[in-house]
């Protein structure tokens, strides 16, 4: 994926690794957004501290940059808990998981991010110890192999996952507390703009704040990136602060224009309505006519083109809408 896509809802270096830590909220009472989850995660975790129990395991999911971690990690703030934080693809083999596992205290929360990528055989381990709080490991090998069961203590698995129907049912079932996490409004993300201009010691506008939060595509990680690359031009060509003037200019040298699409976001619409004059298209037929991964289109574009009512999904394959065509200044034609 390109380097300068910044659009792109993952984090992908060192430096926004920690931009994301210093603008993450500590507390339930910080997070902004998300006002059904936030409220529903305020009952579950009062109740399991007033029972002095550790929380359900909870299942976050949604599209990427919509704060799965950093509500993993308020969970555990919220519990008095200490985390662990790993990934799907980063426990390769059962031994691994025996090695978290085992490491936990009472009450600990275990963070597993791509939670659907799991190996298999990682996987079904993983099912006595979310349910029964238990180990079963197999020492040895051929005749003398023996199965010894050791107990754990209760912890509560909190997995983020951008692909919930790539999730097992077993797995899935065993998750006591389930959320899904929506892209967020104009609103909440000037809010969170305005508290992380704050934190940077950035001078911004409402306005300014506004027109960064429209072009952010819904996601508060959108957002701090745009803000710090805005930021950049507002000391290059000004004086450091941020006003309206300088969030347009430096938008569009970033070539992301009013509704917060970019450059393949376009390219994708183009494709489907000029290459394709709006019939029906296959996800696999559009990455390769673009030259984009499949899973990129997937995870990326797709979800907000869909959200602002530009593309469909359909039986056929994907088609463009109404307003797609309006955007890029061509006529609608109805496909029959």
């Amino acid at each position: 994926m390109k380097d300068n896509m910044i659009i792109n809802p993952e984090i992908t270096d060192n430096s926004e690794a920690n931009l994301e830590t210093t603008l993450r909220p500590q507390m339930l009472s910080e997070y902004i957004g998300q006002t059904k989850v936030k409220e529903s995660m305020k009952v579950y975790i009062e109740s399991a501290k007033q029972r002095e129990e550790a929380l359900d395991h909870v299942l976050l999911y949604g599209p990427p940059g919509l704060g799965k971690t950093t509500l993993a990690g308020i969970i555990a703030n919220e519990m008095n808990s200490k985390i662990k934080i790993t990934s799907g693809p980063a426990i390769t083999k059962p031994g691994d998981l025996a090695a978290l596992l085992t490491n936990l205290s009472e009450n600990d929360v275990l963070f597993i991010d791509e939670i659907h990528r799991l190996n298999k055989s990682v996987e079904e381990i993983l099912y006595p110890a979310l349910e029964d709080f238990v180990l079963d490991i197999i020492i040895g090998k051929g005749p003398t192999a023996k199965s010894i069961r050791l107990n754990l203590p209760h912890f509560t698995l909190i997995g983020a996952t951008t692909k919930a129907g790539s999730l097992t049912t077993p797995l899935r079932d065993r998750f006591g507390i389930v959320h899904r996490l929506e892209l967020y409004d104009e609103t909440d993300l000037v809010t969170i703009i305005n508290r992380s201009a704050k934190i940077l010691d950035v001078q911004i506008d409402e306005t300014s704040s506004r027109e960064i939060a429209r072009r952010s595509r819904g996601t508060p990680r959108i957002a701090n990136r745009l803000l710090k690359r805005v930021r950049d031009y507002a000391i290059v060509l000004g004086n450091g602060n941020i006003d309206i003037k300088i969030a347009k200019t430096a938008l569009n040298k970033l070539e992301i224009d009013e509704l917060g699409l970019d450059e393949i976001d376009r390219k994708i619409l183009e494709t489907m309505i000029i290459k394709y004059q709006g019939r029906p298209i296959g996800i696999e037929a559009l990455a390769t006519t673009v030259g984009e991964d499949l899973d990129t289109i997937e995870d990326v574009y797709e979800p907000y083109l869909i959200q602002i009512g530009f593309i469909s999904r359909t039986q056929r394959g994907r088609i463009p809408l109404p307003a797609a065509y309006k955007h890029i200044g061509e006529d609608y034609q109805l496909q029959i």
